[in-house]
């Protein structure tokens, strides 16, 4: 996966319209990890609104197009793997779109 820089421009320029899971990273960790019908949209909405995740200052984002039948399970395992901040427990994190 090639990181993008998480901004309006980078998400048009590179999100897909397409069904998948993505990652919002920060430097030093991974913020969130979630899955959409609509990769695209997603990150707008979290350059729309302000979360723990946004206040968490994140810089990049990665994407990985997969159908709707898989994307669930694809997400639960990188989330498993990588313990994103926005996914643990306890989080305030909106659940995926």
């Amino acid at each position: 996966m090639v990181p993008h820089t998480l901004s309006p421009m980078g998400v048009r320029a590179y999100a897909p319209v397409a069904s998948g899971v993505y990652g919002i990273s920060n430097a030093s960790e991974w913020l969130y990890i979630g899955e959409s019908d609509n990769i695209q949209i997603a990150l707008q909405h979290y350059l729309q609104d302000a979360s723990s995740v946004i206040e968490r200052r994140p810089t990049g984002f990665v994407f990985e197009v997969c159908d709707s039948a898989t994307r669930v399970a694809r997400q639960n395992r990188l989330v498993s793997e990588y313990e994103p901040a926005g996914n643990r427990a306890g989080s305030h994190e909106r659940g995926a779109r």
